[in-house]
């Protein structure tokens, strides 16, 4: 009995004792002053510059990183078919300019070389014009023509054109005056050309009874250089 009245005095004198703190409280914790304390700790830590670069720095795509590394293996295999593939058309080239330049067709110059174009224009035009006038007072001078700007077929081809206007000239007192009015280089290939002719021809009756007749002539000539000159080789009137 004893003992138990002095646990519950011992009790009693706790519970209204002002300097110890009652049961209840002694066994609450401070959390108020470790609360206070823990984030205060974290607010006033600053992060390091390190770690804030690394944050703003973006990730590098994996896709970009694989890709540059398999263009680096692929780079030469490229370069070698390019190289190939242009070998092979160098070669593909070569070939198709010199089966060209063998091609008759493909040597033709008429209308790239200009200068020697208008030489050969030049030259055939005046010897049409000699070649096929005739005057019965002078027929040394058709000879001379014929002689300078003639070679080849031309010469007798020339005589068979001409034979009846030398049988009636001395009696006719003809005379043959032609004008070439327009001409075109059909083919030009170094020393050979062919030529189509446009001329006007007049045939004049000096005798008695004067008359003048007019024509109009087209034929092509086949022309070939003789040394600095061109001559007439060919005469093509389009008749069988």
């Amino acid at each position: 009995m004893s003992t138990t009245r002095h646990l519950v005095n011992r009790r009693r004198r706790l519970a209204t004792s002002p300097s110890r703190p009652s049961p209840s409280t002694e066994l609450l914790p401070e959390t108020g002053t470790e609360a206070e304390r823990e984030p205060q700790a974290v607010t006033e830590a600053e992060p390091e510059p390190k770690t804030v670069i690394e944050s703003e720095q973006e990730p590098e795509p994996k896709g970009a990183t694989t890709s540059r590394r398999g263009l680096r293996p692929r780079l030469p295999a490229l370069l070698c078919a390019l190289t190939v593939l242009l070998g092979a058309f160098a070669a593909w080239a070569f070939t198709s300019a010199a089966s060209l330049r063998e091609e008759p067709a493909r040597q033709n110059t008429a209308l790239t070389d200009i200068a020697a174009t208008s030489e050969v224009k030049g030259r055939i035009g005046e010897a049409v014009g000699a070649v096929f006038s005739y005057d019965y007072a002078s027929p040394a001078r058709s000879d001379r023509a014929a002689r300078t700007h003639l070679t080849g077929r031309a010469v007798q081809q020339h005589e068979d054109m001409l034979a009846e206007v030398r049988a009636q000239a001395p009696q006719q007192k003809l005379v043959l005056t032609t004008t070439v009015t327009a001409s075109g280089v059909e083919y030009l290939d170094g020393d050979r050309a062919r030529l189509l002719i446009f001329a006007d021809q007049s045939n004049t009756r000096t005798g008695k009874d004067e008359e003048t007749t007019y024509a109009a002539a087209m034929f092509a000539v086949d022309a070939v250089r003789r040394g600095d000159t061109w001559r007439i080789a060919a005469i093509d009137t389009f008749t069988r």
